[in-house]
């Protein structure tokens, strides 16, 4: 997927965001933003790529901050609201009549995590909602694969689960048990360092994935999405070996669009943002469960 011209101004109002967070010294702010729009200048093209643009920003605001996580806070607090509201969606997910309806809910729950998203312009997020979403959630989904990535889960053994934020990793501790429970072999997989609100092996503990998945690991990287010439050696040979990739997330989105995929990837978000929104050809503040193969 590549940038539509307001993805200028989001990448902008988030490095502010970001900065702002990251230092409280006014002139170490203005040369951060000043670095940004440089940044900007030179490779804000029609043809980058937004979580790319985005991962570049990110890794100029820590390297001028010396703060290597600005949203350490914000994702503390995230999984901790998240874990408060987990008994609430696995109740949703055991209502499920058989093995695929549960797999179906389950799934919705870990696309409604993927709201819990910060700083971006026109997007509002507040954890009191997201009860009342888990219940919306099959109303907001616009592109409905879940049946077909059931279907390609039950004929599979390896399974990579690539991980999107903090506080989005408890509702992921959902699908990834039924994904168990289908026995299959399920390798999780966050950030290897932070970038934005992403989840990294912190995470892992306070939210369980370590008692679920088979096992857990990291891209080796700080990118948002999947940029394959930066990951670990160790991630790529998992990659590689990988029957069927669940990917959460607009990064995720981003740039596995840009690859040819020689295996299916099951790509679950929110529509968060216009531009990405209208590369899939549907509203904005929807939900998304789309196979890529």
């Amino acid at each position: 997927m590549k940038v539509e011209a307001e993805c200028g101004s989001c990448l902008l109002a988030r490095a502010k965001a970001e900065i702002y967070m990251a230092t409280t010294n006014p002139a170490l702010r203005f040369r951060a933003i000043k670095e940004i729009i440089k940044l900007l200048n030179r490779e804000f093209k029609p043809t980058s790529i937004p979580a790319i643009l985005g991962t570049k920003r990110d890794r100029l605001i820590k390297l001028l901050t010396s703060n290597n996580d600005p949203y350490k806070q914000i994702k503390k607090i995230s999984n901790l609201r998240a874990i408060k509201l987990l008994p609430y969606a696995k109740k949703y997910v055991d209502q499920g009549n058989n093995q695929q309806e549960r797999f179906k809910k389950a799934t919705l729950c870990a696309i409604v995590g993927n709201l819990m998203e910060f700083d971006i312009p026109g997007y509002k997020f507040t954890f009191k909602d997201l009860a009342k979403k888990i219940q919306a959630a099959a109303k907001d989904l616009v592109i409905d694969d879940i049946d077909a990535a059931y279907q390609l889960s039950k004929n599979s053994q390896n399974i990579l689960f690539l991980a999107d934020n903090a506080g989005e990793i408890v509702f992921d501790t959902i699908l990834v048990e039924q994904l168990k429970n289908m026995g299959l072999i399920v390798t999780y997989v966050v950030k290897g360092d932070p970038v934005i609100n992403d989840a990294t092996l912190d995470d892992i503990e306070i939210s369980t994935m370590d008692r679920l998945a088979d096992n857990i690991t990291t891209t080796g990287t700080d990118a948002v999405g999947l940029i394959l010439k930066e990951v670990s050696s160790d991630f790529l040979k998992i990659y590689e070996k990988a029957e069927l990739v669940f990917a959460k997330g607009m990064g995720y989105a981003e740039t596995l669009t840009e690859y040819k995929l020689t295996k299916p990837h099951f790509l679950m978000f929110r529509t968060k943002c216009q531009p990405v929104a209208n590369y899939f050809g549907v509203p904005r503040n929807k939900n998304i469960a789309k196979l890529l193969s």
